[in-house]
């Protein structure tokens, strides 16, 4: 599979399987942790181990990744062969733009969404964002399973991307993973209000906010996680713009009623206005 026919292949010849793939919700982790080592971040450390697990249980033909970080109006998917890796953060270290992920795509496979959800549209103006490659260099450092990004549509409503979500269902079937990358808690401003001063502890409401939304999640209350923004009083001040959060609606209509949830980074927040908390399903 290291030529570029040889993924084509790969990816045109996808069949159904008897056993349905997982499917993650998982945070990318900070730009500050981009340049550590698995040794370094215990949240890359997690991931790494995941994907070896993953692999050892599941035939992952693919991987499709709905990112925090590819906003567009209306739903784009993006069929290039070649994943440009793109450094979507500014104003840190040369080193922080060191890390390569030489991923392929699945151009095959991603135009089949535009024929199973017409809403879909295919394009080649993408890649991966900071919002796939970080957690996927962990989970697959060696670039050798397929993978492309559906985008954000900043127009739809939290319903409409949990119900897109669910449209998604029969890709598991054919192998491919699909992985919500967000956060539960996302505050950029109140987050870098504490660490540009080198304060770190949090503010303390990010630890309730976040028992609620594991009591939601574990007790399928997806409807109150769909109206995040009215359901509980912290749902506006950990997420005041949607793009992290709308991910995680993405893996839970992928939830089907005999799956289990269940944490593989499971810590409490610890740092300011931000969560790492990330599940698989399955």
């Amino acid at each position: 599979m290291s030529t570029l026919s040889g993924f084509k292949h790969y990816t045109d010849t996808l069949k159904t399987q008897s056993k349905k793939t997982p499917v993650l919700f998982t945070s990318h982790g900070s730009p500050l942790d981009i340049p550590l080592s698995t040794n370094e971040c215990p949240f890359w450390a997690t991931l790494s181990n995941l994907g070896k697990t993953l692999r050892a249980k599941h035939d992952i033909k693919a991987v499709v990744v709905i990112s925090a970080h590819w906003e567009t109006k209306g739903t784009f998917v993006n069929s290039s062969l070649i994943q440009k890796q793109i450094y979507d953060y500014y104003g840190f270290p040369e080193h922080y733009y060191d890390p390569k992920y030489n991923a392929h795509g699945a151009p095959e496979l991603a135009k089949e969404l535009n024929k199973i959800i017409p809403e879909i549209t295919d394009t080649q103006d993408w890649g991966l964002d900071h919002g796939a490659w970080p957690m996927l260099m962990h989970l697959f450092p060696k670039a050798d399973v397929p993978v492309f990004q559906l985008s954000l549509d900043y127009t739809a409503t939290p319903q409409q991307h949990y119900n897109l979500g669910k449209q998604l269902q029969g890709l598991r079937k054919k192998g491919v993973l699909i992985i919500g990358s967000g956060a539960l808690i996302h505050n950029l401003p109140l987050a870098m209000k504490k660490l540009q001063t080198g304060d770190t502890k949090i503010y303390g409401w990010e630890a309730e906010y976040d028992y609620w939304l594991k009591q939601q999640i574990d007790h399928r209350n997806f409807k109150n996680l769909i109206h995040y923004k009215t359901s509980h009083s912290l749902g506006h001040l950990a997420s005041p713009t949607p793009d992290h959060f709308l991910p995680v609606l993405y893996s839970l209509g992928l939830v089907e009623q005999d799956e289990d949830i269940t944490y593989f980074y499971d810590g409490s927040p610890n740092i300011p206005a931000f969560s790492e908390r990330s599940f698989i399903v399955g």
